[in-house]
């Protein structure tokens, strides 16, 4: 599967709102194909709903690469990002940004991503309600 953007509407984010983007990089069942990105990307909308943002753009990448920085999809975010045009990354779980045998990359990112003052939020539910800690 090859990396997707979907530019959401382009109008100006209102000053209450935080922009965000909303990141999918979910494992391909072979009985079901599609359907754990499906959930992310269902999920994070609800997520961005729910807490006010504005979706500004919504970047998939396939499952599969433990480095984000070898993600094209990834590099986007950390485009967007650098540009100050996000204030919020929105992400199913911890590890779509790297598995655990790779959580040391989570950090990085993270930290990467800080500098330029934008957070990084869990859509699952059962961490969608933490004040945004890394795990």
């Amino acid at each position: 599967m090859p990396t997707t953007r979907t530019t959401e509407e382009k109008s100006a984010v209102p000053a209450a709102q935080t922009a965000a983007v909303l990141y999918v990089c979910a494992e391909r069942s072979p009985t079901a194909p599609g359907l754990a990105a499906e959930r992310a990307e269902r999920e994070g909308r609800a997520f961005a709903r729910a807490h006010d943002l504005a979706l500004v753009e919504t970047v998939t990448d396939p499952y599969g690469e433990p480095d984000p920085m070898q993600r094209e999809g990834w590099r986007r975010v950390r485009e967007l990002a650098a540009a100050s045009e996000i204030g919020m990354v929105i992400i199913r779980w911890p590890a779509t940004l790297a598995p655990e045998a790779n959580h040391e990359l989570r950090y990085r990112e993270v930290n990467a991503l800080a500098e330029h003052g934008v957070t990084v939020r869990y859509s699952w539910a059962p961490l969608a309600s933490d004040s945004g800690g890394l795990r």
